[in-house]
């Protein structure tokens, strides 16, 4: 998987162009501050933390009831079948509360990757379940949320209540005016009690403070439903080893389907061309060499065919040689590497490579040939007038930056070149990043480790 890179991660001093976004932001005619406690997030965080608290109080009382009935059962066979069952229930707890999180967090947090035998029987399974960390990570959520799932109840609840209750206290003065001691007169049986009334100034603190812990309340709830995230993300989400392993298999995959591509070209166009070539011109040579006594002068057309084919093969195979691995890249990095396939392109391209020092080999071929596909496309695709090539170093990050004035419209998940780019750098951690507009202009960023 590749890192979480992106244009916003580029030099500020970078001149940018285009415009990613252009959508135009919402307006909103109140500031943040006094928004806050009447929109749809305040009131989902309010609701999860309102729910947390009976389904911690399930989640706690069975995961130490559970986890409890099998430590005194393990004397017997069946405390550790049952231990790995009161885990997998957990599992499927925690099932519930990622999709809790989804819905009213917004937090998506990938499942987890099923527990599976070596063998497939029982034992097998029990023995898997025991063994997941992401099991015990479930029990441990189980356990550690209740006491929070508390505290977080209590003070959302408190702040809500009181906010609203104090805020609204005018209101219900004038509604139930005897709950609140301000009715005038009241009659109790003969006797006529004068009951205080509440002066102005009471009742205007009190609202005051109400809307003061109104307005704050839905920061006190995000603060509380931060540390719900973090725990649901790191409890209940897929190992970062697991995940790793997984971004790992998945990268080998597509360096090995690269690897297979390139060979397969390289092959084709040996096969194609200058074998091709290779076999006319041995076959040329041969009727030359018969003809030679004969007709001195066919001969010598023959010779003459034969050496302009030499010529087009060697041209052929230095050109299949620079498809490898450009000798000029070897012998002098990367911006007379950049610089020679600028030369080459349609349109007039400028190249700035500003580093210090050169990356690693495997880093800089990458490089390389991510440039030389862009500037195909926009040789073929951009009816462009004029393209730049930016590169730079950002931290421990190589930069790349191909812009044209084409007329845009290019896209990652149409099949093309650039989707096939975008799983070459994946496979180093890289990314590849496309504000390609239609109308245009097309900016490429493309982000590789240094590694050098």
């Amino acid at each position: 998987m590749a890192t979480a890179y992106g244009p916003d991660t580029l030099d500020p001093q970078r001149p940018r162009t285009g415009s990613g976004d252009d959508r135009p932001a919402r307006k909103h005619f109140l500031p943040a501050g006094l928004r806050a406690p009447f929109e749809a997030r305040t009131w989902r965080e309010f609701g999860y933390l309102m729910l947390s608290l009976p389904i911690s109080i399930v989640l706690f009382c069975f995961a130490i009831t559970m986890t409890s009935l099998s430590a005194g059962l393990l004397i017997t066979f069946l405390g550790v079948p049952l231990l790995a069952s009161t885990l997998a229930m957990c599992r499927g707890f925690g099932a519930m509360e990622r999709a809790r999180a989804r819905g009213l967090l917004k937090l998506d947090v990938p499942a987890p990757a099923p527990v599976r035998g070596r063998t497939g029987g029982l034992m097998s399974w029990v023995g898997a379940v025991l063994k997941s960390g992401v099991s015990w990570r479930h029990l441990l959520y189980a356990v550690l949320h209740f006491p929070w799932a508390v505290f977080a109840f209590s003070v959302s609840l408190t702040f809500w209540a009181y906010g609203w209750a104090a805020l609204s206290y005018p209101l219900w003065k004038w509604v139930f005016p005897t709950h609140v001691g301000v009715s005038g007169v009241q009659l109790y049986g003969d006797s006529t009690h004068q009951v205080y009334l509440d002066s102005s100034f009471d009742l205007t603190v009190t609202s005051a403070v109400g809307l003061a812990i109104v307005l704050v309340t839905p920061w006190i709830i995000r603060g509380l439903t931060s540390v719900d995230r973090l725990m649901v993300a790191g409890l209940l989400g897929p190992s970062r080893l697991a995940t790793r392993v997984t971004e790992l298999e998945s990268d080998r995959g597509v360096v090995v389907d690269t690897a297979a591509a390139d060979l397969r070209r390289i092959e084709r166009d040996l096969h194609d061309g200058a074998q091709a070539r290779l076999v006319a011109l041995a076959m040329g040579l041969g009727l030359a060499k018969e003809k030679l006594t004969d007709d001195p002068e066919a001969a010598a057309r023959m010779v003459d065919e034969a050496h302009g084919e030499v010529k087009v093969a060697l041209q052929e195979l230095r050109d299949l040689a620079r498809g490898i691995h450009p000798a000029v890249l070897t012998d002098r990095g990367l911006d007379a590497a950049l610089s020679a396939i600028a030369s080459r392109c349609t349109v007039p391209v400028t190249v700035e490579v500003d580093l210090a020092s050169r990356p690693a080999q495997a880093i800089e071929g990458i490089a390389y040939f991510t440039v030389s596909e862009l500037l195909q496309n926009v040789s073929k695709h951009a009816r462009a007038t004029r393209a730049s090539v930016d590169v730079w170093r950002t931290a421990d990050r190589l930069m790349l930056q191909v812009t044209d004035n084409g007329r845009g419209g290019a896209d990652l998940t149409s099949g093309s070149g650039l989707a096939g780019l975008t799983e070459r750098l994946d496979a180093v951690d890289g990314v590849l990043v496309v504000e390609s507009p239609v109308g245009g202009p097309t900016r490429v960023t493309a982000e590789l480790p240094w590694r050098g």
